[in-house]
């Protein structure tokens, strides 16, 4: 079973490569480094919030917390 990281990083991945944007100009456009694309896209389990809804913005994408109960 995959993590929670690990789907969001596939996530992040498939809408970076749908955009048709390099991993380069992701972090150009969303403030962050390569290395942060990187990390995410792998699913890094430790990451900035920030950094991480900046690269959802660009995306497109929205982070949603629900609740389980």
């Amino acid at each position: 079973m995959e993590t929670k990281t690990a789907e969001l990083g596939m996530t992040a991945r498939d809408r970076r490569r749908a955009l048709g944007l390099r991993q380069e100009e992701l972090a150009d456009l969303a403030g962050v480094s390569i290395r942060f694309i990187h990390s995410l896209e792998h699913g890094k389990p430790t990451l900035r919030l920030d950094k991480l809804l900046n690269v959802l913005e660009v995306l497109g994408l929205d982070l949603q917390v629900v609740s389980r109960t």
